[in-house]
């Protein structure tokens, strides 16, 4: 190792505080700081997705692409069954480095070469993503109780930044103890739905369906730089397979059940609401609709703690050096104040906006998971630890097979408002394949290049 970025591993003082405020950056966690157990990811990455941002997914399958229900199901199931497997191979690998995910991602990408995957996480989640689930929370919150929009705006993303700032156990400790709120009263909701719910008369076409698949991918796929984050503080001894499995049914579970009530929505009439939290709870009985808009609320929040700690996170993987004790907690505090002027901003057309930002999400992950995963199974039953503070480690390969499958992907198959590729525009038909294209493509070129250079990399190859 030529040099690293931590003189000294972890910070035993933090453990299993819950009212502290986490210390430290990215450095892996000390052994003395390991806790909890792999079941505690079920809600981990259930309640963030009990929330309305979830349920739009499944409103635009079939009011913006014109799916039927059974047709938006069936593109649920599929795009967030792709992106919660994904997710679950990622969460793995967290106890054995004790590292966030785009730190383990300088491996694949080369120290420098990461720098671009771990920008974009940091603005995704920190900024968009939190900017995003700012307004659902605000529009919920508005609903329930008649305050101005930004008032709720305000109170919501004080909340947010406020359990970010305190870290990792005081996050975990929320999505455990409003994970049983979120999931009674949205599986209630649901259930009223489905009943109210009727057929469409969409007939739904194929490029539809694929426009659906990859906005589910983008949604459930979009927690896949997040994975390592939150497994990190695991004992090295917890199971991977348990680890794996808690995390991927944990998240495709609750995007899949309510994306399908989101879509359900749409067959039920009433009148037309400015509100789109409005126009979802609008149907249900008066107190289960107040209870609802107290979760769409409240799984804001949840989101949104991941969203501006994990933000903070990446942005300090750019090896931006903070002469803080408390570096991440100040990183979060900066992102959620972008985020709010954001958010605020985006009031008023929050459902394009929306559409378009899930589609551009899956346009950089899917490279960016096809190199990682092409990359992980090269390493498999290898050790690299000490290349994650390398700022000598190379990986051309890396960088090169993720600027292919994003440029080439997106230049061919990008089917966006602002810019329809060539190919979508001369077979409407085939939608938006881009995530798909993007991450066969990358992986393709990654392990291409790397078995021509190296062959399968061995313990200390750049």
């Amino acid at each position: 190792m030529t040099s690293t970025e931590h003189p000294s591993y972890g910070h035993p003082s933090y453990g299993d505080k819950v009212v502290a405020v986490e210390p430290g950056g990215v450095e892996p966690v000390a052994d003395a700081d390991r806790h909890g157990t792999p079941r505690q990811l079920a809600w981990t990455w259930a309640s963030p997705n009990l929330e309305f941002a979830t349920v739009f997914v499944g409103v635009l399958a079939v009011t913006a692409f014109g799916l039927s229900f059974t047709q938006a199901a069936l593109a649920a199931v599929v795009g967030n069954g792709l992106g919660a497997l994904a997710h679950g191979v990622l969460s793995a690998r967290g106890p054995r480095y004790g590292v966030p995910q785009m730190v383990l991602g300088r491996a694949a990408f080369g120290y420098r070469g990461n720098l671009l995957p771990a920008a974009l996480m940091s603005v995704m989640a920190g900024v968009g993503w939190f900017a995003v689930n700012s307004v659902s929370g605000a529009f919920a919150l508005a609903s329930l109780t008649g305050l101005p929009t930004l008032a709720c705006l305000v109170l919501i993303v004080a909340l947010q930044i406020v359990i970010a700032f305190f870290g990792h156990n005081l996050v975990q400790a929320y999505e455990k103890y409003v994970f049983a709120v979120l999931a009674v009263v949205f599986a209630v909701a649901s259930v009223v739905v489905f009943g109210q719910s009727g057929a469409t008369t969409n007939s739904g076409s194929v490029g539809g369906f694929l426009l659906a698949v990859g906005t589910a991918f983008g949604y459930t796929a979009g927690w896949n730089p997040y994975a390592a984050d939150y497994t990190r503080y695991l004992p090295k001894t917890a199971s991977r397979r348990a680890i794996g499995l808690y995390a991927g049914s944990g998240l495709f579970l609750s995007t899949t059940v309510l994306m399908l009530a989101g879509a359900a929505s749409t067959t039920i009439a009433g009148p037309a609401e400015d509100n789109p939290t409005t126009a979802f709870t609008g149907h249900l009985p008066g107190f289960l609709a107040a209870a609802t808009l107290l979760a769409i609320t409240l799984g804001a929040v949840a989101a949104n703690v991941l969203n501006v700690y994990s933000g903070a996170l990446a942005f300090l993987a750019l090896g931006i050096r903070l002469p803080l004790a408390w570096r991440r907690a100040v990183v979060a505090l900066a992102f959620g104040a972008v985020g709010f002027v954001l958010a605020w901003l985006g009031l008023a057309d929050a459902g394009h906006a929306y559409e378009n930002f899930l589609l551009v999400i899956a346009y950089w992950i899917g490279p960016w998971l096809g190199v990682l995963l092409a990359d992980h199974h090269l390493r498999r039953g290898t050790e690299f630890g000490d290349l994650l503070f390398d700022k000598g480690h190379r990986n051309v390969a890396g960088f090169t097979a993720f600027l292919v499958g994003l440029v080439v992907s997106v230049g061919l198959f990008a089917n966006q408002a602002l810019y329809t590729a060539p190919i979508p525009k001369a077979v409407p038909g085939t939608g938006d394949l881009t995530f798909a294209a993007g991450f066969v493509l990358a992986a393709g070129t990654y392990l291409l290049l790397r078995r021509q250079r190296t062959g399968v990399p061995s313990r200390r190859q750049p």
